[in-house]
């Protein structure tokens, strides 16, 4: 399918803001689960200001697009959107960001965040609040198009397993799976602490369609996301799996893009923040 390249393009842009917005953010209280988060980032992105039925002036409607961020870990990255968005300012984040008495803990909560669906961090249960709303969705004859983000290491969790396997058995055509396939958990290469592969084929053995892409290749992203049917509730359809394709510690310094050391990320000087911006206008322009 033909993309708009100068959606694209915007899209990229508001990517290379995003991650900075993230790196300061970390810099204010130093760390932040910044491996994970890069991974997902540029997916997160275009699902917000692109793909879903979802603004700030949505976030009570009944009919907007649910995002459940399962590797609640990396909620910085929702966060920093909802800055963007206009929901919060950068001060509310700062001044609240994994404090005693913040809104903004290391793990979003759904009741102190405006703009949250579900609180997350307990790795393995987001997959089956989205089939819940999905359900929900179905019972209430509404469209709306309940999207999960899990991690790849959070794969190993057997309670994911059972909501693949629940959703393929009623046919919720309106939810869809990403997997931020980074490769590498915090314990070490997926491959060698529980190996997913043969991911798509096991995926598609549960009755899920299944699609890949890129997870740092905009046009790539905007591509497979719009390649989607309609959300449609109330005809039972295979649900959707894409396995994203992504780098741990995307833009990150110091050799540790794509290793577990990356997991959790620190920030702390305004001299190392200045070469982890270098980092990011370097990486976008490879891209």
């Amino acid at each position: 399918m033909a993309v708009d390249m100068e959606k694209v393009k915007a899209l990229k842009e508001k990517a290379v803001q995003i991650r900075k917005d993230m790196y300061v953010t970390t810099n204010k209280i130093g760390y932040a689960h910044l491996g994970g988060g890069n991974s997902m980032l540029d997916v997160a992105v275009a699902l917000y200001y692109d793909f879903m039925n979802w603004s700030p002036e949505q976030i009570h409607d009944p009919d907007r697009d649910r995002f459940i961020l399962s590797k609640g870990h990396c909620g910085h990255v929702l966060y920093n959107i909802l800055v963007d968005k206009g929901l919060y300012t950068h001060e509310d984040l700062w001044n609240g960001y994994n404090k005693i008495d913040g809104k903004f803990g290391m793990h979003p909560n759904m009741h102190y965040i405006d703009g949250i669906e579900a609180s997350t961090g307990s790795l393995g249960h987001g997959l089956s609040l989205a089939f819940g709303m999905a359900v929900a969705g179905r019972v209430d004859k509404r469209n709306y198009r309940v999207i999960c983000m899990t991690g790849d290491g959070e794969m190993d969790e057997g309670s994911v397993w059972e909501g693949i396997m629940a959703a393929a058995h009623y046919q919720l055509g309106n939810l869809v799976l990403i997997i931020d396939y980074n490769k590498c958990s915090c314990m070490g290469p997926v491959k060698d602490v529980m190996n997913l592969e043969p991911l798509a084929d096991k995926l598609r053995a549960f009755n899920w369609d299944v699609l890949e892409m890129d997870g740092h290749d905009m046009e790539d992203i905007v591509r497979t996301l719009h390649s989607l049917p309609p959300s449609d509730s109330q005809t039972p359809s295979k649900p959707i799996a894409i396995i994203s394709h992504t780098i741990k510690g995307y833009t990150m310094l110091g050799g540790v893009e794509g290793k577990a050391t990356s997991h959790l990320g620190f920030v702390p000087t305004e001299e190392f923040l200045q070469q982890c911006f270098d980092s990011v206008d370097a990486h976008a322009a490879e891209k």
